[in-house]
This record gives structure tokens, C-alpha cells and sequence, in this order.
């Protein structure tokens, strides 16, 4: 009996897993400055938001993301609400597509997820540097939406999986 109580609270970690990995993800921030890698950066929390909203998972909650937002933003030291303003337009466009979407197709969800993070970044962009008067590099924005966008497939593929095992 006790067994299967184990196998059950395993369960529910194992499907509360992308809220977790998201939280992680703001929370640890991390970056390849250690490897001298001085243009390579991508956002993998746009890739996590994007995939689990598209699939609309159920534990994935927006309220949590817009929470996850406050924090990346409190660690990376940006204006409050800038990050939860981006993950939550991101699930808006995300299950717009959903809706909208008759038979799925992973190459226009992956230009589409191109599309999205362009805007969001440019509009980050934008307020950072108009309102906030931040001197930011729009290379490096360029080099983020780039490497993300290149990531997108090779995540999608590990989630995929992830939630293959969740369903077995």
C-alpha cells in the first residue's frame, strides 16, 4: 500500500515538473560568461512557457508564470514586471495559437515561436531603453532571439518525452 502512495506523490512531482523547472530556471539565471562565450545567450524559460502553454498542460498555470516573471526579474535586477509582462504575452499568443490551431504543425508552431519572441524582445527592448533609459545592445538581443529560436526544436523534442512518460 505504501508503495503505491509513493508511486502516486511521484507522480504528481513528476507532473508539477515544467513549473518547477521554470522556477529554477529564474531563479539560477544562468549565463556562459565561465566558458568566454561572449555572444551566445538564449531565454530557455520563453522555450518552456511557450511549448506547455501550446500543449495546454494542465498543471502549467499562468498565474505561476506571471510569479516566475517577478522573480527573474527581482534576480536579474530589471524593472518589476517587465519579465511577467513577457511570459504572459507569451501564453497569450501561446493558446491564441492553440485555439486557433486546426492540425498542429511543428515547423509554423517553431516560426510562429520565432515571431513571438522577436516581438517580445523588441518590445522589451523598446521600454528598457524609452522608459528605463538602460543602454542595452540590441546585438545581444538579436543573438538571444537567434540561439532561442535555434534551441526551440531540440527542447521541444525533450519535452515531448517528458510528456510521453508522463501519459505511460
Amino acid at each position: 500500500m505504501s508503495n503505491l502512495s509513493t508511486k502516486n506523490s511521484l507522480h504528481k512531482l513528476y507532473s508539477w515538473l515544467p513549473i518547477i523547472v521554470l522556477f529554477i530556471s529564474v531563479l539560477n539565471e544562468f549565463d556562459f560568461n565561465y566558458l568566454n562565450l561572449k555572444y551566445f545567450s538564449f531565454n530557455f524559460p520563453f522555450i518552456l512557457i511557450f511549448f506547455f502553454t501550446l500543449k495546454d498542460f494542465k498543471h502549467f498555470d499562468y498565474f505561476l508564470v506571471f510569479i516566475a516573471g517577478l522573480i527573474n526579474d527581482t534576480v536579474v535586477g530589471l524593472p518589476l514586471g517587465i519579465s511577467s509582462l513577457s511570459y504572459t504575452l507569451i501564453c497569450i499568443a501561446t493558446s491564441y495559437l492553440r485555439n486557433i490551431t486546426i492540425r498542429p504543425n511543428a515547423i509554423k508552431d517553431w516560426f510562429y515561436f520565432l515571431f513571438i519572441i522577436s516581438l517580445i524582445n523588441s518590445m522589451n527592448y523598446s521600454i528598457l531603453t524609452l522608459f528605463f533609459t538602460y543602454n542595452l545592445e540590441l546585438v545581444g538581443y538579436l543573438i538571444n532571439t537567434f540561439f532561442t529560436f535555434s534551441f526551440y526544436m531540440i527542447f521541444v523534442t525533450i519535452f515531448k518525452y517528458y510528456i510521453k512518460g508522463l501519459n505511460d
